[in-house]
């Protein structure tokens, strides 16, 4: 049996009000209700790796403090989720970057990256990393012009291998390291 009044638990998590407003678009931490547009935009998105709507919810909850979505007018217009990985707190692990489509080339994913950034102090992560495939030219313009941006230095090696670690079945992963911010 579920106890209802167990401290710290609430069956749904509060709305964050908005965080960040750009030119075009406002950027904020992801809610429970932002979960199935996530999932709609990413599986809009190829090359990205579609992911359970499970996986999805956890993200916009329990990693919401390290996603960021961007609106325009009401409408879910970018995502990026991320995380802290525990062995590395000065990372910010970039896991996906999306875009809906008439949007893509307009500077979206990076804006979103830095107001992603930009709410992570006082402990600003130093390093953000990530893994792109060698094909996934969209993501790899957008990240070397975050880096130029920040002036910092971009480091790339092996990361996940095609036959070893996907067993053929997805293009090798190479580990994009953009620091020190």
């Amino acid at each position: 049996m579920i106890d209802s009044g167990c401290a710290g638990l609430s069956a749904r998590p509060s709305a964050v009000p908005a965080e960040h407003v750009g030119r075009d678009h406002v950027f904020r931490t992801p809610t429970i209700d932002d979960a199935r547009a996530v999932s709609a935009l990413i599986a809009a998105s190829p090359p990205l790796d579609a992911n359970s709507l499970y996986c999805t919810l956890l993200q916009c909850t329990h990693f919401a403090g390290t996603c960021v979505v961007a609106e325009k007018d009401g409408a879910l217009e970018g995502w990026i989720s991320g995380y802290r990985p525990p062995d590395q707190p000065e990372t910010m692990f970039v896991w996906q970057v999306a875009v809906r489509e008439g949007a893509r080339g307009s500077g979206l994913g990076v804006a979103m990256l830095e107001a992603l950034l930009s709410r992570q102090d006082p402990s600003a992560p130093a390093w953000v990393k990530t893994t792109v495939t060698p094909s996934n030219e969209a993501s790899r313009r957008m990240f070397a012009r975050f880096a130029k941006r920040r002036q910092a230095q971009v480091f790339e090696i092996a990361w996940f291998d095609q036959g070893q670690h996907f067993g053929g079945q997805h293009e090798s992963e190479k580990l994009i390291a953009i620091g020190p911010l």
